[in-house]
């Protein structure tokens, strides 16, 4: 349509949404009224175009789909956007979830509605164009520009602590890419270009590899994030509203994992080799020890902060087995934890709706009260333990394969995470759920209402769903899974050759 495509059309319809909120006038009722129902709208709109698109995606192709390429600064960098099967699941993951963000903050958010939900448009436009730019400029331009509507969102709509929080985590994370920013030009001057494509078929000299992975390293790690600069996130999750902290975990940590697919691993293949024990180092102690400060946490939103790091961990793990079961296990661990997480934090806004405090203490009895409620709760804290039958399940026992084919160490250290994660899920809902109801304050606490049964069923259902039909997912990132891995190998072979004929 007017010379784009679809995917063109995933970035504009967000703004399209946003622009029409702004150009709202009238009383502040009316015009918060028009602001939520545009938001929602918008999102499902989005969210529907992104089903179409999944409709035309072909998973058995390893290669970039639905490509399109517009002319932009020069003839070197282009407004180039494509998607293939690493990286297409989180563009729907993205417009999955943004609706329900909305409804999430239909009542909670009481000030400043119009500026919120243009927040969040903005940002729904920004994050999907992380996983469709195919030009590395346009991909850091994305990759940072998201950090603006999320520093708002937690800065003006967050909690006490919210100005601290938001600077920490604008901090953290701008810091850590500015290495990537000189590592991108580097690139440009070694390659004369940035396009993806291109950059992922260039050999970059061996001697450079390792400046260029640690560069690109010093962003990722930040964003997702691992130890121990992991600091930020459990503050920004505490004084994050709830739909801020539901995207913070569902789709900006996994910024960081579709970072090392998209481009440490299959551009710095040698460097990647060289650097998988220190990944494999951090990803362990990430797994043990945020489990178990999770389990000293007093702040629900604090704990399941903390297990998000741990989760990542897998993720990391996963990634730098380089085989098909851990490459394949990180990425559906992505998915999946973007769904528990962000249920998770859905859950914890619920009562704090109700309560205004995330104290685990304050609670105690509620499924007296709140019985709906307390099944929702268990799936998915089942599925963070990773029981079988949820989505929570796949992934890690992907990953732990890998990993043990890898380095049975490092898979046996990051099974005690699995354990780890057990006692604090379980003892978090033991405390929060069950028990006598003699807190005098819960005595009047409702049950889920309409709104928040609509936001709960999809995401039960697909938490199931995956758990028991895992290939749904899986299959779309088999052939890029097996053509990443074809390439790696032949590119540590070459490095090999090379390395016997200069000796």
């Amino acid at each position: 349509m007017f010379g784009f495509g679809i995917l063109t059309g995933l970035l504009v319809l967000p703004l399209v949404g946003a622009a029409f909120i702004l150009a709202q006038r009238g009383d502040e009722a009316s015009v918060n009224s028009n602001a939520r129902y545009a938001a929602l709208i918008t999102t499902i709109a989005t969210f529907i175009l992104a089903l179409v698109a999944w409709g035309r995606f072909d998973s058995a192709n390893p290669g970039f789909q639905m490509v399109e390429t517009h002319g932009w600064v020069s003839e070197a960098i282009k407004f180039k956007l494509g998607v293939d099967g690493f990286s297409f699941p989180f563009v729907v993951l993205t417009a999955f979830l943004m609706p329900f963000c909305i409804l999430a903050s239909w009542t909670s958010v009481e000030k400043r509605v119009r500026e919120y939900m243009v927040a969040f448009l903005i940002l729904e436009t920004l994050m999907i164009g992380v996983f469709v730019a195919l030009d590395l400029v346009l991909f850091y331009l994305f990759f940072e520009a998201g950090l603006i509507p999320m520093f708002l969102i937690i800065g003006i709509w967050g909690g006490k602590r919210r100005v601290y929080a938001s600077y920490k985590f604008f901090l953290y994370t701008l810091l850590g890419s500015v290495l990537m920013l000189l590592a991108l030009m580097a690139m440009y001057w070694n390659a004369g270009t940035t396009d993806i494509p291109t950059l992922l078929k260039h050999h970059f000299p061996v001697s450079m590899q390792p400046w260029l992975w640690l560069a690109f390293f010093a962003s990722f790690a930040v964003k997702m994030p691992m130890w121990p600069v992991h600091t930020w996130l459990p503050d920004a999750h505490v004084e994050a509203p709830t739909a801020g902290s539901v995207i913070l975990a569902a789709i900006l940590l996994k910024m960081g994992g579709y970072g090392f697919i998209r481009f440490s691993i299959p551009m710095f293949p040698d460097a990647s080799a060289m650097f998988a024990p220190l990944v494999f180092a951090l990803s362990v102690i990430a797994i043990v020890y945020t489990s178990l400060v999770a389990l000293m946490q007093e702040d629900i939103k604090k704990l399941i902060a903390y297990s998000s790091v741990a989760h990542m961990g897998f993720v990391t793990m996963g990634l730098f087995t380089l085989t098909p079961q851990g490459i394949q296990g990180a990425m559906f661990q992505m998915v999946s934890h973007g769904l528990v997480s962000g249920a998770l934090f859905l859950c914890v806004g619920v009562i704090y709706d109700r309560m205004h405090t995330r104290e685990i203490a304050a609670y105690g009895g509620l499924v007296n009260r709140m019985p709906l409620y307390a099944v929702v709760f268990m799936i998915f804290t089942m599925a963070n333990v990773g029981l079988p039958g949820t989505a929570g399940f796949v992934g890690e026992f992907l990953t732990l394969m890998g990993a043990f084919k890898a380095n049975p160490w490092v898979a046996l250290i990051a099974t005690s995470g699995v354990i780890l994660s057990a006692a604090y899920a379980l003892w978090l809902y033991r405390r929060v759920v069950f028990g006598e109801l003699v807190k005098p304050e819960l005595k009047d606490i409702t049950d889920l209402n309409g709104r928040e049964i609509a936001i709960f069923v999809p995401l039960v259902l697909l938490t199931i769903w995956y758990g028991i039909a895992p290939g749904v997912i899986l299959d779309a990132f088999a052939a890029p899974t097996e053509a990443l891995i074809k390439n790696y190998q032949a590119a540590i072979a070459a490095a090999k050759t090379a390395m016997l004929v200069v000796q």
